[in-house]
């Protein structure tokens, strides 16, 4: 698929990912306002949901959410948002993410499974399974 789009195209959405992965919430929710794919994905299936959450950017994350962000996407290693949120035990993006309807027990390993391998009874009581 990348090979379909020019230098200046992928340029552009390496920096979409940037602003996820650096939690430039403003900035990034103005270019989903003017029509950038909410789930846009890279190359390994993470998803711009994904990326804020796992670099603990509550606010990045609610953002994406309230414009429509799907909670359930998957990466190609089967890890959700959710998962990636309670692996750094980020409470405030957990949250949002089950208040958005996100399902602790999806994905592989899902969020219950991630609080459980790396025991964080915190991130348990989060998810509602301490």
């Amino acid at each position: 698929m990348t090979d379909d789009l020019d230098g200046e195209t992928l340029a552009f959405a390496h920096r979409m990912f940037d602003l996820a992965r650096g939690g430039a919430t403003e900035e990034l929710a103005g270019y989903v306002d003017a029509g950038l794919p909410v789930n846009m994905t890279d190359d390994k299936g993470d998803t711009l949901l994904i990326l804020a959450a796992y670099h603990a950017h509550p606010a990045t994350v609610a953002a994406l959410l309230a414009r429509g962000a799907d909670h359930s996407r998957t990466s190609d290693r089967g890890q959700t948002a959710l998962a990636a949120a309670v692996f750094r035990r980020n409470a405030e993006a957990v949250r949002a993410l089950l208040d958005a309807g996100a399902d602790p027990d999806h994905g592989s390993p899902s969020a219950v499974e991630t609080a459980r391998f790396f025991d964080l009874p915190d991130m348990l009581t989060v998810l509602g399974r301490s």
